[in-house]
């Protein structure tokens, strides 16, 4: 915008500028002719009152000498016999024969310059003719300072036309960029970030409905939070019923089975809660430092691995890996697919989690030694929806497509189970 407004004033004052400066120029050049024109027109006055009154006067070629001597015309004075007085002339220059045949005029349109040329009859001598010229750089004189001088005012003003828009443009701009950074930071998940209302009117309308669309957005997050806390609640009370129930049963192999099918069915809505709170989480920062959200979950579960004697191996790069998805999200993403390694692989069976730090990109691969995907107890029946091809990888995959990432998974032939996570990074 700047830029832009600052070519608009630069055009504008120069159209002005040209539009005053040019007459202006053509103006002067005119005095400096006509100034120039009077004062040869002036002296030949003077040449003509010498001429009528001092003709016969033996200092009369002095007096004309002095008076072409004194100023810048070059005054000549031809008397009727030929004899040539002043400044030196030609006999048979036009202005001279014109001058004798008694056609006086003026004529400052020539490239030599201006001349003005008169005739004085002498009754009993003659006719006298005055020549008074001025040269192209006297007709000139001043012009090309005044030239200069109009330009540089031109150029001046200007000059300070741009520097006073691009000031005003500043103050304009000014509070636009802090709104627009307010925006970036709502939209990297700053909920608390607020504009300053200031500028313009429309600047600070601008930052207001800014501040009330982002008041608006947490008001909404909040009545699902609480939406979501209620249906958590009423998913686990008939739960806990149907726990209660089955502890009832006097069939002791009825009621384990029982009880199998409803910590599954607990696990299940545990997963479908923590997916709809994923909406409303608190950290809303599209990025997060990789290598040190998998090594702390690695550290979490290394606990229970040991419990079950399952040897594991993690491949970290030591430093910062960025991608692109809240640190919040990522430890789900890990806990859930080391989650499954426990929870559908015996004991003792083991696993590892690498890392691996691309260009554009970062490789999550999770991978364990049991059966793999193809394992027929794998597959169970329409209720075991939190199995390696259940809930649990629909909500990784979910989750990894929502931020530009991309989930494969081994092939069900092959022994052991891999899941490969591609992890976009910032921008």
């Amino acid at each position: 915008m700047r830029r832009q407004i600052g070519w608009l004033v630069a055009a504008t004052t120069s159209v002005v500028a040209l539009a005053f400066v040019i007459p202006l120029i053509f103006l002067i050049q005119t005095l400096a002719r006509g100034t120039a024109m009077a004062k040869a027109e002036s002296e030949a006055q003077g040449a003509e009152l010498l001429v009528t009154y001092l003709h016969d006067d033996p200092r009369f070629p002095q007096l004309v000498a002095a008076l072409d001597a004194r100023s810048m015309p070059a005054t000549s004075v031809v008397t009727p016999t030929g004899q040539v007085y002043g400044s030196p002339i030609s006999l048979d220059d036009d202005d001279v024969v014109r001058g004798r045949a008694g056609k006086p005029y003026e004529d400052n349109n020539r490239e030599s310059g201006g001349v003005v040329v008169q005739s004085v009859l002498v009754e009993g001598v003659g006719t006298y003719v005055i020549i008074a010229k001025v040269s192209v750089d006297q007709l000139n004189k001043g012009v090309r300072d005044a030239w200069l001088t109009a330009s540089g005012i031109g150029i001046g003003l200007t000059v300070i036309s741009v520097i006073a828009a691009y000031r005003v443009v500043a103050r304009m701009s000014g509070p636009l960029r802090e709104v627009a950074s307010v925006a970036h930071q709502l939209r990297s998940g700053n909920l608390a970030a607020r504009a300053q209302p200031e500028g313009t009117d429309e600047t600070r309308e601008l930052a207001e409905a800014l501040n009330g669309l982002a008041d608006r957005i947490t008001e909404l997050l909040a009545a699902e939070r609480a939406a979501v806390g209620e249906m958590a609640h009423r998913l686990r009370t008939p739960i806990t019923a149907l726990r209660l129930d089955a502890e009832a049963v006097s069939d002791p192999e009825l009621a384990a089975r029982l009880n199998e099918h409803i910590v599954e069915v607990q696990r299940s809505v545990d997963v479908i809660v923590k997916e709809a709170r994923r909406g409303v989480r608190d950290d809303l920062t599209l990025a997060c430092d990789a290598a040190a959200v998998v090594r702390d979950r690695l550290a979490f579960w290394s606990a229970l691995a040991e419990d079950q004697g399952r040897p594991f191996w993690q491949k970290v790069p030591d430093g910062q890996v960025q991608v692109a998805m809240p640190s919040s999200d990522l430890v789900d993403l890990v806990d859930i697919c080391v989650d499954n390694v426990f929870a559908h692989t015996e004991e003792g069976v083991a696993f590892g989690v690498t890392l691996v730090d691309g260009t554009d990109r970062a490789v999550l691969v999770v991978a364990d030694e049991g059966p793999g995907f193809g394992a027929p107890h794998e597959v169970v029946d329409e209720a075991d929806v939190v199995g390696r091809t259940g809930l649990g990888l629909q909500i990784v995959e979910k989750l990894v497509t929502g931020f530009g990432g991309t989930v494969t998974k081994s092939p069900p032939d092959e022994h052991g189970a891999t899941i490969t996570v591609s992890l976009r990074k910032p921008a």
